[in-house]
């Protein structure tokens, strides 16, 4: 699945305020390694360097045009690589795991978390963020219109919205059981959205581009026609903008 980082910036606000509220939670002082895994474009990668300049600085991410955006910004301690978080292990100096609205995409994360928990020494740090809205009409519609008759067969097992993340209670255990520090808590945010089709626009950026990615040029378009004019009923323009609620859950695990 090929990503389009222009695309994925268009709300670089709205889609960087949960890293910045995660990362507000991190007490590392003097970090030797912070690790960014899933870094997309790098724009919030770098805001580590930033906060720990002592520190080196590592984004991962699996999209090649995503690291290609993010080596515009890659300089000193602050580098950027392709790869895959499911076969990534901290080095021995890592202080500070952070991965921002990245998990969702992967099953079987909560194994992910358990051996990272595991592995961070005393004074580690391990910060996530997922997004916690499928069952919000942004995703619920995009289901249900790929498992219509006309879509089924093209996008059959395409969406797995259903299991993608976890409750926060259950990620407050799996950091407790691994001896952990836990502060795992969620946030809804309302974002006012403008333009004539802005919530079609947000997803083109994340949740619907497995869907895009399945379909051919033609058959895409129809779907995103068919998509939006659903969208734009359940999240209607008002003069300010649309309205667009987001459910945001974050978790925090420190050893002491």
């Amino acid at each position: 699945m090929r990503w389009d980082p222009q695309q994925y910036a268009r709300y670089a606000g709205e889609r960087g305020r949960p890293f910045v509220d995660l990362v507000n939670r991190v007490g590392a002082d003097a970090p030797r390694r912070a690790v960014d895994l899933g870094c997309g474009p790098g724009e919030l990668t770098a805001l580590l360097a930033q906060r720990w300049p002592d520190a080196i600085v590592e984004g991962i991410d699996s999209s090649p045009e995503m690291i290609e955006a993010a080596a515009a910004r890659q300089g000193g301690r602050l580098s950027f690589r392709v790869g895959d978080v499911r076969r990534w292990t901290p080095a021995p100096d890592t202080d500070v795991i952070v991965t921002n609205a990245t998990l969702q995409w992967v099953p079987e994360h909560r194994e992910l978390l358990a051996s990272w928990s595991a592995a961070l020494h005393p004074g580690g740090w391990l910060a996530m963020q997922v997004p916690g809205n499928f069952g919000a009409p942004s995703h619920t519609l995009m289901r249900s219109l790929a498992e219509s008759a006309r879509w089924r067969d093209a996008l059959h097992d395409v969406l797995r919205h259903d299991d993608a993340v976890a409750e926060p209670g259950d990620y407050a255990n799996l950091l407790l059981a691994a001896g952990l520090a836990a502060d795992v808590w969620e946030t809804t945010y309302l974002h006012v959205l403008p333009g004539a089709d802005p919530v079609l626009d947000w997803v083109r950026g994340t949740g619907l581009r497995p869907v895009l990615a399945a379909l051919s040029d033609t058959d895409a378009a129809d779907f995103s026609a068919e998509y939006a004019a659903l969208l734009r009923a359940a999240y209607p323009r008002t003069e300010a903008g649309t309205l667009f609620a987001f459910r945001r859950i974050f978790a925090v695990g420190h050893r002491e």
